[in-house]
């Protein structure tokens, strides 16, 4: 039996207030958590608590040696767990921003309805799924793609204000919808916040890729980081969970909960 448990071998209540995750004794710690359970350890602040008018979410995972991927991809240093906490966190969000490289490299296909979460979500006031948010300064992007001709909500595209006309043209035939979060070529991190809380998006969540999660560090952006620690050494020379332009003074986050399975370490982290 899969075991999914916080370090302290007990599982978590959550705040509602603030978001923060405590112990909770008397519950059972060796079973492998319910999708409501991680649901609820996962949440995104309450509405209307002041921090949370909009909220941003990176999820990443890194080797011990700080690999972000291997050969190109992140699945190979994942598991089971990890992808279970991924569909949560996707279930959870309004929207699902993601680098141009990174829907190149990953395969990404549109997010899909999930029956579990599906009273969740209308409670919340969500669609049956997150819309897909596509970072690209060039749209040079296969629009005959799934992820352009199948998805239940129409997907995003962040570029600038002098992208090329005739691939925005193409990517609106294709029926995605253009977003300009920029004044040039490139997407600017705090518009792009602002642009998709406009759109009625406030539950945020970046998957990456490094550039992506790096240009969101830099530019202030970024509001908690879930974490996680893969038990593997790669070695090489792969990236790390962030790149691009660096910040002038490191930024310390917060650590909100921590969960285990097998060695693998599952961390959120979030802004003071």
């Amino acid at each position: 039996m899969r075991r999914l448990f916080p370090v302290t071998d007990q599982t978590v209540q959550t705040n509602q207030t603030d978001g923060t995750v405590t112990p909770r004794t008397g519950a059972a710690a060796d079973r492998e958590w319910s999708l409501d359970e991680l649901a609820d350890a996962y949440a995104y602040p309450e509405a209307g608590t002041g921090e949370s008018r909009v909220w941003l979410r990176g999820n990443m995972v890194s080797t011990l040696d700080g690999a972000a991927q291997h050969d190109g991809r992140s699945q190979p240093i994942s598991t089971a767990a990890d992808m279970r906490i991924f569909g949560t966190l996707r279930a959870l969000a309004d929207v699902v921003v993601v680098g141009a490289e990174t829907v190149r490299l990953e395969g990404y296909r549109p997010a899909r309805a999930r029956a579990e979460f599906a009273g969740r979500r209308a409670a919340a006031g969500q669609g049956p799924a997150p819309a897909v948010a596509v970072v690209t300064a060039s749209l040079d992007l296969d629009f005959s793609l799934p992820l352009f001709t199948s998805p239940l909500v129409p997907t995003l595209l962040l570029t600038g204000a002098a992208a090329d006309p005739g691939r925005v043209a193409a990517a609106e035939k294709a029926g995605a919808r253009v977003v300009v979060a920029g004044d040039g070529m490139g997407v600017d991190p705090p518009r792009a916040v602002q642009a998709l809380a406009a759109l009625g998006y406030t539950r945020l969540l970046t998957e990456g890729g490094p550039r992506l999660l790096g240009q969101f560090i830099a530019g202030g952006v970024l509001d908690e980081l879930c974490l996680t620690v893969s038990p593997m050494l790669t070695a090489g020379d792969a990236q790390r969970i962030a790149g691009g332009p660096s910040v002038a003074v490191p930024q310390r986050f917060a650590l909100a909960s921590l969960l285990e399975e097998e060695g693998f370490l599952f961390a959120r982290y979030r802004r003071p």
